[in-house]
């Protein structure tokens, strides 16, 4: 550690559905506080169907509310931040003028609409350039968001100065500096691995212009200081670095010290994902799960992120709680109730696929299906088990793709929070996967705070940035439960091959 070991770190989690900010004491490593704005989910628009948008200016209202909250308790402790670190909701395009005026909503993750522009930039561009240098299908990624701009948007594009991803864009509000990173760029389907430079013959093919690209700086370092009016806005030090970001999954790994070969983490908010750390170049030829640059990625010691995501996770369980429970409901209580259904929820099945097109799926938009209720024998239990189970179902699927690709996955870290409170949730998921499950006292936010360290130099290594690490329960497999979820999965994906060859998407 640095000279001195007083002082906090500050860490924020831009997340689609709030925006969490918390302090991290540098002495021991414990979470101080932390602070969530809004209380209820921010809105999310869909001007047509199967888009989705949020305005980046939302997010830095709920920055400031998030840290104003911390400060009206824990002023004393803000004022004595050394970094700021940033974990974002991945693969979002926002586009800013000159004046780093936002120029429209940010097309996030979830959106659809450019879905045949990445598939006609893999059948352009072939397979041997998109995996062998891509790592994957341009897809519905950031680089083909911008495509989109720029055929059905030209008046917008033509007033560009810079292009970012959410995480760059709060960034760029703390500090006045725009600036990515590779792993960045990776997410966003910007970076050649193979020229180790920005994906040049892809934004040729887009016709985009590369000047709109920021400049690349390292994810641990200092990226940006934070300027006097933010500071006095938010309480915080003039001058302290921002010193590192990453993308939500990226971070979530790094958050329960994910960093090296064979390590594996999950998490399940709105978004389920399962991500695993490799040192191979390899890639899933259909593309079905996806690999990036991980945080700690270098050209000399190369460590990828492997990453398989179910959109419709904890917002399949909002909107049920929202659209089919009583005003009271919350999820401790609908938890309750779906204990009281046996595994397989007696023959009720939940395809979790509302929101959006989904990668596992090779980018089918099937929408989300409850399938096989009995009205004389179903309740309202067998439907909110049968959810928990798709999701994890669905989960499963992803864990496949990724042994097959040669991962080999006997435990896997999750933070304390969001699907994982649920004990049907955990129980599911070690059981159907065969995999351990540890979970930590940690979120993202947390975990943006302990890279920041990282990247201040107030941490001389991960060891002691993850001091304050612990664990704080497990789920093991059971040989009963494991042979019961297996026979509910098989049922399960025989009703998703059905809807898939029913779309023509088998």
């Amino acid at each position: 550690m640095t000279d001195s070991s007083e002082g906090f770190l500050l860490g924020y989690d831009l997340g689609s559905s709030s925006i969490k900010a918390s302090l991290v004491s540098v002495a021991d490593g414990e979470v101080l506080a932390s602070a969530t704005s809004p209380q209820q989910e921010m809105a999310m628009a869909a001007p047509q169907e199967g888009w989705a948008e949020q305005d980046p200016e939302m997010w830095w209202e709920h920055i400031i509310k998030a840290t104003q909250a911390l400060k009206a308790q824990h002023g004393a402790a803000l004022a004595q931040v050394k970094a700021i670190g940033i974990s974002y909701q991945m693969h979002g395009l926002v586009l800013v003028d000159k004046a780093h005026k936002v120029l429209r909503p940010s097309i996030i993750w979830c959106d659809s609409r450019a879905v045949s522009i990445g598939r006609q930039a893999f059948e352009a561009l072939g397979e041997a350039y998109s995996l062998g240098h891509l790592l994957n299908s341009p897809g519905n990624f950031t680089a083909s968001k911008i495509k989109w701009v720029k055929e059905n948007e030209p008046a917008i594009y033509a007033r560009i100065y810079k292009m970012m991803l959410p995480g760059d864009y709060a960034a760029m509000k703390l500090t006045g500096e725009i600036c990515t990173t590779v792993s960045g760029l990776s997410e966003g389907i910007m970076w050649d691995f193979r020229e180790q430079s920005i994906a040049a013959k892809l934004l040729a093919h887009y016709g985009i212009n590369a000047d709109f690209i920021p400049a690349v700086v390292p994810t641990f370092a200092e990226q940006g200081k934070v300027t006097a009016e933010v500071a006095d806005l938010l309480g915080l030090p003039v001058g302290i670095p921002v010193a590192y970001r990453a993308g939500d999954q990226p971070n979530n790994a790094l958050s329960l010290n994910v960093l090296e070969p064979g390590e594996v983490a999950t998490t399940a908010g709105t978004s389920g994902v399962i991500y695993g750390v490799s040192d191979q170049l390899d890639y899933d030829p259909q593309s079905r799960v996806n690999t990036f640059a991980h945080v700690n990625y270098s050209k000399e010691h190369p460590r990828y992120g492997i990453l398989a995501c179910v959109n419709g996770t904890g917002i399949q369980n909002s909107w049920l709680k929202n659209n089919m429970m009583g005003s009271d409901a919350d999820y401790e209580s609908m938890n309750l109730l779906a204990a009281q259904v046996p595994i397989g929820s007696s023959g009720v099945m939940v395809l979790p696929f509302g929101n959006g097109a989904e990668r596992t799926l090779a980018n089918a938009d099937i929408d989300a299906h409850i399938h096989g209720i009995k009205f004389n024998t179903h309740s309202q239990g067998h439907i909110l088990r049968a959810a928990q189970e798709g999701i994890v179902f669905a989960l499963k699927y992803s864990f496949d793709i990724m042994q097959g690709m040669g991962m080999q996955i006997k435990k896997v870290k999750a933070g304390r929070a969001n699907m994982f409170l649920s004990p049907i949730f955990r129980e599911a998921f070690a059981n159907i996967t065969g995999a351990k499950v540890e979970l930590y006292n940690t979120d993202g936010a947390a975990g943006a705070a302990r890279g920041a360290g990282m990247g201040a130099g107030v941490y001389t290594d991960f060891k002691e940035a993850f001091a304050g690490l612990k664990q704080v329960g497990e789920a093991i497999p059971e040989p009963k439960k494991q042979e019961a979820y297996q026979e509910a999965y098989k049922c399960w994906h025989g009703v998703l091959q059905q809807k898939l060859e029913l779309e023509g998407k088998s």
